[in-house]
């Protein structure tokens, strides 16, 4: 591999100090360094082959292949008049197989929700980039985390919590989200509502605004 041939040269130049008298320290102190380096540049191509999917139909991976432009009909379109979400994972997008990461498009008129939902395997990072909206979610103890979000925020919802998001604004909020997974699973909790009457009554005092 091209690195090994590297690191020797390296190797050479780092103990050019100790064959000139320099000391036996400054030496072990360069190979030390040097073998670090080793390490992690390894390690990287190591990842990188592995992460590196390419599906078996694919004969050629230019750059059309790392590229996807679903997301182009948002571009000028009319606001939705429901909550509507656009996901990119692994079923739209090949290349994301084996790289550990998905993205999604939320769009909220006004007085619209995202239903109580959770990702078993994946956090999932939003960022608020129109408006304002309420979110929350549930932790391991069953105790209800919300926040009110304005536009610029960003968002963590840890993995597996149940959680939601509520527009109570007059305006579009717009947000997107990325996903810990290229295949993110998402379960609806429709009996979160009956387990957790604090959220029951948060749901309704949010929509009866």
């Amino acid at each position: 591999m091209t690195y090994k041939t590297n690191i020797s040269i390296v190797f050479l130049h780092s103990c050019r100090p100790f064959a000139n008298g320099m000391g036996i320290i400054s030496c072990i102190h360069s190979i030390l360094f040097v073998l670090m380096v080793a390490q992690v540049i390894h390690g990287s191509e190591i990842h990188l082959k592995l992460d590196s999917v390419i599906p078996p139909n694919i004969t050629t991976d230019d750059a059309n292949f790392f590229t996807h432009s679903a997301f182009r009909v948002l571009i000028g379109a009319d606001p939705p008049t429901a909550f509507k979400f656009m996901k990119v994972s692994e079923a739209e997008f090949p290349a994301l197989n084996g790289q550990g990461v998905s993205y999604a498009v939320l769009q909220f008129p006004s007085g619209s929700l995202n239903p109580s939902h959770r990702h078993p395997h994946s956090a999932e990072l939003l960022f608020l980039l129109i408006g304002s909206l309420k979110v929350g979610f549930v932790d391991a103890n069953d105790v209800l985390h919300t926040l009110t979000l304005q536009a610029g925020d960003l968002f963590i919802f840890p993995v597996g919590v149940v959680h939601y998001q509520y527009n109570y604004g007059r305006d579009l909020a717009f947000a997107i989200s990325a996903f810990g997974s290229a295949n993110v699973r998402t379960i609806t909790t429709p009996g979160l509502s009956k387990r957790l009457p604090s959220l029951a009554r948060l749901m309704q005092q949010m929509l009866r605004r």
